[in-house]
């Protein structure tokens, strides 16, 4: 098995939006922003290459959107999703199945894109089946008012007319070593996978943790639409994570890929960060012993 981080690019959201209840004098010290309370985000995909399997897991935002929509939200950065795909020798093509963690635009927005005349639109992993929990599914398809705005149908209902949609019910074993569990508090059936990876287990938070900063328990966004679901998923998954020396990859800590937690008089806390590649590196170099 091999992982290669995914970039596709950068947001700016606002900080209050992100950190609750939490003041700007405490969560700014934690995680800049910049004169207009706006804090940079990454949108950092993960895919993982087994055998004859290539799984992305989210694709970022995409760019079918309008202007004004784009203009929103400060789209910065470099990368996209085909220039980081080709930068590890892979193309769009090559995907064989998406795994969405959930379908908010910033996480689904790339699995669909135009179609050659701009009249309608296609599934952007033509050759790969998109799996994300019935529970989400559903939960998009017919959405709260609070949510409404994240769940673009333009994003979501093409895969599932294109005959590329699986889902599934529930905690379960996508793949050989990809485990998938269910967390409820930011939007209903959210997917957090769990990769056994060379002996050590990598968990893709999504918006489990956008952060390192989003580590201390009442630091919970006012995205999510059950914050006191959110603070109990938090509280058992950090301190199963500091027992079992989980590896923590984040998909919007612009500063921080990684990171293992540990028990401290104050809480579970950041033990250190480090990016993927240092994972890969030493359990690469343990296998080649």
């Amino acid at each position: 098995m091999q992982l290669y981080v995914i970039n596709t690019g950068n947001l700016k959201l606002d900080g209050g939006a992100m950190f609750g209840v939490v003041p700007k004098v405490i969560w700014s010290k934690s995680y800049p922003c910049d004169e207009n309370n706006l804090c940079n985000w990454s949108m950092r995909c993960l895919l993982i290459v087994d055998g004859e399997r290539k799984i992305l897991i989210d694709c970022g935002i995409g760019n079918k959107q309008s202007e004004k929509f784009f203009s929103n939200y400060y789209l910065n950065g470099d990368d996209t999703l085909e220039k980081s795909l080709a930068n590890h020798g892979f193309t769009i093509d090559d995907i064989t199945d998406v795994i969405l963690t959930h379908l908010h635009f910033d996480h689904a927005g790339g699995a669909v894109r135009w179609n050659a005349d701009k009249t309608g639109y296609e599934v952007t992993f033509k050759n790969a089946t998109y799996r994300t929990s019935h529970q989400q599914w559903d939960w998009a398809t017919n959405p709260n008012n609070r949510e409404k705005a994240s769940f673009l149908k333009e994003n979501i209902l093409p895969i599932k007319e294109k005959g590329k949609l699986e889902l599934f019910e529930g905690d379960c074993e996508l793949f050989p070593g990809i485990f998938v569990r269910i967390f409820n508090g930011h939007t209903d059936g959210q997917v957090i996978p769990f990769i056994d990876y060379n002996g050590k287990t990598i968990v893709y938070m999504a918006d489990l943790l956008p952060s390192v900063a989003h580590i201390p328990l009442p630091w919970v966004m006012s995205y999510d639409t059950r914050p006191l679901i959110t603070l109990k998923e938090k509280e058992l998954f950090i301190a199963e994570a500091a027992e079992k020396e989980y590896v923590l990859f984040f998909e919007h800590d612009l500063y921080r890929e990684c990171c293992t937690m540990e028990v401290t008089e104050k809480g579970v806390r950041l033990k250190v960060s480090f990016p993927l590649d240092a994972v890969c590196q030493a359990t690469h170099s343990r296998s080649s012993k």
